[in-house]
């Protein structure tokens, strides 16, 4: 058996910052978990497919996401990806590479209905995190080797593993984010697939899949549990920022308490029993306040990009 007993996955909605926060802590970095969504750049994602799929937190293009986590001290590198039609080779390969990186002291991931990491193994199956109390069908404790059934019927998983490295000073980290975050808006395309939309575009598919039936559905509730989050993250991390630059304090507050009334309006979405007319209504303003805090982001970044 081999484990990596101090690695953890805490309990956040948004599983992907999930793992790269479990592997921040296992190698020591200092960096608080509003640091590792607003770094990450994860804070100010908003993806949504045009009939709400609760696939939206996790089918989109994660490209310029893993040089924002490297900057935070973190190389996150993909091992590869497997589907149902994989073949046993192809599962055993995958399986080896995973167990290799387990041996040199680097935690693992998976993503396939969720994200989880892998902290260890025994003679018969991968060891994986739970990052909640109560037991969901998603996030199984284990992964059997050969056979994956744990995941069912429905494998499109990719492995990721993970590596210590230098991190870049804060002012490049806030830098970087936030230049993603405004391209996020300014050019969606570039970071969804089809069928789904970032940015204000997301809001579009939203208000559109409520109206034709969809605002009561799991994908509804999961997606704003989801975005809620990060909002709610993005309105710590500018706190943050705001008690450690003088210079920016009262921009960064005033972004802060707009991302924290996003959160709050994104929560109250998640209501599955939410009249359909009113959670349009309030989607758009959320649209709208979107687009608010994203020209005050414009207008920050002027300081970072002297």
């Amino acid at each position: 058996m081999k484990k990596l007993d101090s690695l953890h996955q805490p309990p956040f909605n948004t599983c992907l910052v999930g793992v790269v926060k479990g592997a921040l802590d296992y190698f020591d970095c200092n960096v608080s978990a509003a640091a590792a969504f607003g770094g990450s750049g994860h804070a100010f994602l908003v993806n949504i497919h045009e009939q709400l799929c609760p696939s939206g937190p996790y089918c989109w293009k994660y490209e310029e996401f893993y040089p924002l986590v490297r900057s935070l001290g973190l190389e996150m590198a993909e091992l590869g990806f497997c589907h149902n039609g994989s073949t046993p080779a192809e599962r055993m390969a995958m399986e080896q590479k995973v167990r290799e990186c387990l041996d040199q002291g680097q935690p693992c991931a998976v993503g396939n209905m969720d994200n989880q990491l892998i902290y260890g193994y025994d003679d018969n199956k991968f060891l994986m995190a739970q990052p909640w109390d109560t037991c969901c069908e998603t996030t199984p404790p284990s992964l059997t080797f050969g056979t994956w059934k744990e995941f069912g019927e429905e494998i499109h998983a990719v492995f990721w593993t993970f590596r210590k490295m230098p991190a870049k000073d804060e002012s490049s980290i806030i830098r970087d984010s936030l230049h993603y975050a405004l391209d996020l808006f300014r050019n969606p395309e570039k970071h969804s697939f089809e069928n789904y939309a970032t940015g204000l575009a997301a809001y579009d598919n939203w208000a559109r899949a409520v109206e034709a039936g969809h605002g009561s559905s799991h994908g509804s509730w999961w997606n704003a549990m989801v975005w809620s989050e990060c909002r709610a993250m993005a309105g710590a991390w500018f706190e943050e920022l705001a008690t450690k630059y003088g210079n920016i304090s009262s921009q960064a507050h005033k972004l802060s308490e707009m991302y924290k009334d996003i959160s709050a309006k994104l929560e109250k979405v998640s209501n599955k029993e939410m009249d359909p007319g009113e959670k349009v209504r309030i989607v758009r303003e959320i649209k709208t306040m979107e687009q608010e805090a994203i020209n005050n982001i414009e207008k920050l970044l002027m300081v970072f990009d002297r």
